[in-house]
């Protein structure tokens, strides 16, 4: 009673809603003393408690500068739902100088009451943000000359979920008159974390920047260096881009829904014709996508569906995959085939997908060809999946990455004079269509343990432990299949003519070695 006798006073003005609509502003709350004995009051952090943080860290506070309030958006980001409640997340936004950013990452991430680390980094459109200088809750806050806009969650995010529960009768606190404590803020905190936090420049355009521990990051690292190994002597060290795989792992990061494709018809003189390096990976990813609870699917030729949807299957009984995962084709029927594939009614504001990533994808070369490593065109085999890589360019908030080992791979235009100087036959093979980040890979599947290191999720360690026995199970079900090594079209167990059990099997080990430490 002593609390309810306080929730009625302490906030110099109220907000009241009726099945969701705001029917008024009142002083207190006495008038409705028998009501609240049957509602419950939740306290929220705000992030005007890590303003002083900041500024003791030596960061700007642009909207304290400009004497204003702090500006407030309403995203297109859903939150979790729980029961009625369900809204987008609101944000706060305070403009950052890039140079700083770092510094107010560390600043805010131990202040989990006050919502911790930001959750967004950049261009304000990847969030749905259509205009910063119409906020819908505070100010508009003006950015300086080298600022970024810099979001963190913000507490009126319960507001819109009242909002949209539409319960009979509800209150909330006026934005202005907020409830103040007499706690300090060093109560809230964890104390000094081995986790330090590191930005990373993610995307120029549109501009994005993300975060990881400095353990996660040169643990990633050390991995790209182990998967740069070139069992093959294929020359892919010429390749090699630094930085690609954890810049990869980082934009997944924040993916909610991906897009998966796979499948080389290299044997076109057998049935089927694909080889067997790309479907382990693209499996494996997609293991890991669901795993975090994320949205998946795999698109693939037209003619491969029904042996796609046969390793799919044997998947999900080997225990790779929880559930199927959705298995898509596309064929090019208009110019708009791509938008339309890709987004909501065509609406490049409404995509379906958020991440693209192509895994041993047979890729577009300069003259419109699809080439196999030893210069054959296989094009007839090939359902023109680059168009919807082309047509992501286009598209904010749509990010790809390919993955190969011979530069003839979708994604690896990004790479094509390097292939075309250093491959064998590659100024007629290279790839030219580019992704965001090309990660090249003495194997089909390394996307995996990057994945893992930066999310560190318990449900993924089990994946990892098994890894080795899924893939050995996978590849046996491969030769059943039909599904031939790549470069000598052997039905053994073998990937890329390199035996599994003397070459690939101690390399997946490693790669787990180094994940688990």
């Amino acid at each position: 009673q002593k609390e309810i006798k306080w929730i009625k006073t302490d906030r110099l003005q109220y907000r009241k809603y009726e099945y969701g609509a705001f029917t008024g502003s009142l002083k207190s709350l006495r008038d409705y003393s028998e009501q609240l004995k049957d509602m419950v009051a939740f306290y929220l952090g705000c992030s005007f408690n890590f303003e002083k943080v900041l500024q003791a860290a030596g960061i700007p506070v642009r909207n304290i500068e400009q004497k204003c309030s702090v500006s407030m958006y309403k995203t297109a980001v859903p939150c979790y739902s729980v029961s009625t409640f369900c809204c987008n997340l609101v944000v706060t936004m305070r403009p950052i100088p890039e140079c700083k950013l770092e510094a107010a990452v560390l600043a805010t991430s131990e202040l989990k009451a006050t919502h911790g680390a930001p959750i967004h980094m950049g261009n304000p459109g990847l969030l749905g943000i259509q205009d910063l200088s119409k906020p819908d809750y505070g100010d508009p806050v003006h950015l300086h000359p080298g600022d970024i806009p810099v979001f963190w969650a913000s507490s009126v995010t319960g507001i819109e979920a009242v909002i949209n529960c539409r319960s009979p009768l509800a209150f909330t606190h006026s934005l202005d008159c907020t409830f103040v404590t007499d706690l300090k803020n060093d109560r809230f905190t964890l104390g000094s974390s081995r986790e330090v936090p590191q930005v990373h420049c993610i995307s120029q355009d549109p501009l994005h920047f993300s975060m990881a521990s400095a353990e996660a990051a040169k643990k990633i690292k050390t991995l790209e260096s182990l998967i740069g190994i070139d069992p093959g002597n294929r020359g892919i060290v010429h390749l090699l881009r630094p930085g690609e795989l954890l810049k990869a792992c980082l934009s997944l990061s924040h993916s909610r829904s991906v897009l998966v494709t796979t499948g080389f018809p290299t044997h076109f003189n057998y049935e089927p014709p694909e080889e067997n390096d790309g479907p382990p990976g693209a499996l494996a990813i997609a293991a890991m996508l669901q795993a975090l609870e994320k949205d998946v699917a795999i698109v693939t030729d037209q003619r491969a569906m029904d042996l796609n949807k046969k390793i799919i299957e044997e998947a999900v009984q080997i225990g790779i995959l929880k559930k199927p995962v959705p298995l898509l084709s596309y064929q090019r029927e208009s110019a708009d085939s791509a938008l339309t594939f890709l987004c909501e009614n065509g609406n490049p504001r409404r995509p379906r997908f958020d991440h693209l990533i192509a895994i041993e994808r047979a890729g577009m070369a300069a003259d419109g060809n699809y080439y196999n490593a030893r210069k054959v065109n296989i094009k007839h085999l090939v359902d023109p999946i680059d168009e919807l890589f082309l047509a992501a360019q286009t598209i904010p908030g749509i990010t790809t990455t390919g993955v190969g080992d011979g530069g003839n791979e979708l994604g690896m235009g990004k790479l094509k004079d390097a292939v075309k100087k250093h491959i064998k036959n590659g100024d007629v093979i290279a790839c030219d269509v580019a992704a965001d980040f090309a990660v090249v890979a003495g194997k089909g599947f390394v996307e995996l343990p990057g994945m893992t290191i930066f999310e560190c999720l318990q449900n993924s360690q089990r994946l990892l432990k098994q890894q080795t026995v899924y893939e050995e199970k996978l590849l046996k079900a491969l030769v059943q299949l039909g599904v031939r090594s790549g470069v000598s079209a052997s039905l053994e167990m073998e990937v890329d003519a390199l035996p599994f059990y003397n070459t690939h099997s101690p390399m997946i080990e490693k790669l787990l070695q180094e994940v688990q430490h």
